[in-house]
């Protein structure tokens, strides 16, 4: 009976080739025929984009912002400074990128102003323009107390564009300012803020305070410096310097040396190779000194023989016996108080070889006004 049965159930059993070919088959019909049931052919939306809608003209702050870019930026520059170095173990030569930052081109001769700290200690320097083209530059001059350097290159006088000269004294506190630059390697960044202040003061790679510096809250990173700083007319008003920051990134402090400082160095590194400095030709007491003696000027050590100070009339300290009597005290330059070696050197540098400066002096406690020549610095 058992087989029997087995043998009936043998008999009807549906091929599973068949089975597969039948669930195909009703999948095909519901799924995918196009004429398949209405209830699960799904209707789907072609997406169509959002409309675009017209933003009108540029606000004229906007537009003013755009042009300073455009008509400034080919004038800004891209500089490496590059270190040789010789391998200990093959003796060859490779160069060693040191430190890159930013510059202007200054004439159509090919001069460009940057910082003295950008290509300090630099064996070769390399200037890359607006079109992306890159040249070797010779160093002609520097003025490190005033963080200036001036670079020369030779190009096509139709690639080189200067940048107006703007006017740092009639500045005020509040007004827009822009700064272009290569921040981090990522060149002619524009960046926008305002003169935050006016009249400060940093300290120079020769340990020389710059007085009269910007500050600006505008972005200035590590790459920015040399970079000018623009005002809303597109005229350089300094040469962007330094940032404070903890971190050394922008803080929303930075800091330019004042286009006026600038104009009076630069024509002279071209002219002469370095700075003609004005000097009356005496020795200055340490600061410390002054101070522990209760001195608010300066203390004269030393005048020179033949020097305009001494053909002025000027005194310097002495000993008579066991005593040490002291030299004059400068106390003012043109009425400008004197309380450092920096204010007086600051204020001199301020005039040219040949100008006379009046020297508000006390000597044996007596206040006395000297006008003094002044000289070229040897």
């Amino acid at each position: 009976m058992n087989s029997h049965h087995d043998k009936s159930r043998k008999k009807f059993r549906v091929p599973p080739l068949l089975v597969l070919l039948l669930v195909l088959a009703g999948f095909w019909w519901f799924f995918i025929k196009p004429d398949g049931l209405n209830f699960v052919k799904k209707t789907v939306p072609e997406p169509e984009p959002r409309a675009v809608i017209a933003r009108g003209d540029l606000a004229q702050d906007e537009q003013n912002t755009i042009d300073v870019f455009k008509t400034t930026s080919p004038s800004v520059v891209y500089i490496t400074s590059i270190e040789l170095r010789r391998s200990l173990f093959s003796l060859n030569i490779y160069e060693i990128p040191q430190g890159t930052g930013s510059g202007f081109i200054w004439d159509k001769e090919g001069h460009i102003v940057t910082n003295y700290h950008v290509i300090v200690d630099a064996n070769h320097v390399e200037v890359t323009l607006g079109d992306q083209s890159a040249r070797k530059a010779v160093l002609v001059g520097v003025a490190p107390d005033k963080d200036i350097a001036v670079l020369k290159i030779t190009a096509p006088a139709e690639n080189l564009k200067p940048i107006p000269i703007g006017d740092a004294n009639s500045l005020i506190v509040g007004q827009k300012v822009f700064a272009i630059g290569n921040p981090f390697g990522l060149d002619h960044t524009l960046t926008s803020g305002i003169v935050s202040a006016l009249g400060r003061e940093i300290k120079a790679a020769t340990g020389r305070t710059i007085q009269g510096v910007i500050q600006t809250d505008a972005a200035i990173n590590p790459g920015n410096s040399g970079g000018p700083l623009l005002d809303s007319a597109g005229r350089v008003i300094g040469v962007n310097t330094a940032i404070y920051s903890p971190s050394g990134a922008s803080s929303g402090i930075g800091f330019a040396v004042p286009i006026d400082v600038v104009n009076r160095v630069v024509p002279e590194i071209i002219a002469h190779g370095h700075v003609v400095r004005p000097g009356i030709g005496v020795s200055i007491a340490n600061d410390r000194i002054s101070r522990r003696l209760g001195i608010t000027g300066v203390l004269v050590i030393s005048v020179q023989s033949g020097t305009s100070a001494d053909l002025a009339g000027l005194r310097g300290t002495h000993r008579t016996g066991d005593s040490i009597i002291l030299g004059d005290i400068i106390e003012k330059v043109n009425d400008k108080p004197i309380t450092s070696y920096d204010d007086l050197r600051n204020e001199l540098d301020r005039y040219h070889v040949g100008d006379t400066v009046n020297l508000s002096i006390i000597r044996d406690e007596k206040n006395i006004e000297i006008p003094v020549i002044l000289e070229r610095m040897r």
